[in-house]
Order: structure tokens, then sequence, then C-alpha cells
């Protein structure tokens, strides 16, 4: 069985996902189950993939999971552009995750094509 916790990406995710929680504590009240919820959620799936895809016993079913952590990516992507045009995070604050989630999301890209052989 292979420990998540030595992937570089499942480091990464993890900690976008803390600073999101964090960040998402500040959001307005009448959000807890809207931006914040759904922030929240696509955020920490990204390592649950990692981390459940990781004991899996073939590169193949690892992939897919891996596949699903980036589409978790894409949503973290636009919940956090929402939640700048929302007003909830800075434009400074927002460039940063940003930036967190396109290199997660090419590490993925880069563990995927392994994964696959190409």
């Amino acid at each position: 069985m292979q420990d998540f916790r030595k992937l570089a990406v499942w480091r990464k995710a993890h900690e976008l996902t803390l600073a999101v929680y964090k960040t998402t504590a500040t959001f307005p009240r009448d959000e807890l189950y809207g931006v914040t919820s759904q922030l929240r959620r696509a955020a920490m799936s990204i390592p649950a993939n990692l981390a459940e895809g990781r004991c899996r016993r073939s590169d193949r079913d690892f992939r897919r999971f891996v596949i699903i952590a980036l589409g978790s990516a894409s949503e973290v992507e636009y919940f956090l552009l929402l939640s700048r045009d929302l007003g909830y995070i800075e434009e400074a604050q927002y460039q940063q995750y940003a930036n967190q989630v396109e290199e997660i999301k090419k590490m993925l890209s880069s563990l995927s094509d392994r994964l696959s052989g190409t």
C-alpha cells in the first residue's frame, strides 16, 4: 500500500484546503450553505481523491481518481473566481490561490500522464 502523504501534489492540495478553510471562515454567514460549503468541498475533494486513489491496486484505478481530483481543482478555480467577484476575497489573495490551483492542476495532469504511460 502506498502512502498518499508522500505525493507532492497531495501536500500542495492539502495546504490549499487548509487555506481555503481559513479564508472561508470570514465569508458572510448567509453563504454557509452556498459558496463557503461548495468551495470547501471542492478543495477537500482534491487531496481526498488522491488519498483514496493511491491505495488502489492499479495505475489505471489511481488515474481515475487523479482525473476526478483535476475536476475538483477546476471547481475550486471557479469558486475562487466567484468569491472574488462577490467581494469575499481581495484580488491579491485571489491571485495567490489561483496560482496555487494552477500549479496543482499541472501536477495532476502530469501525474495522470505518467499513470497512463504517455
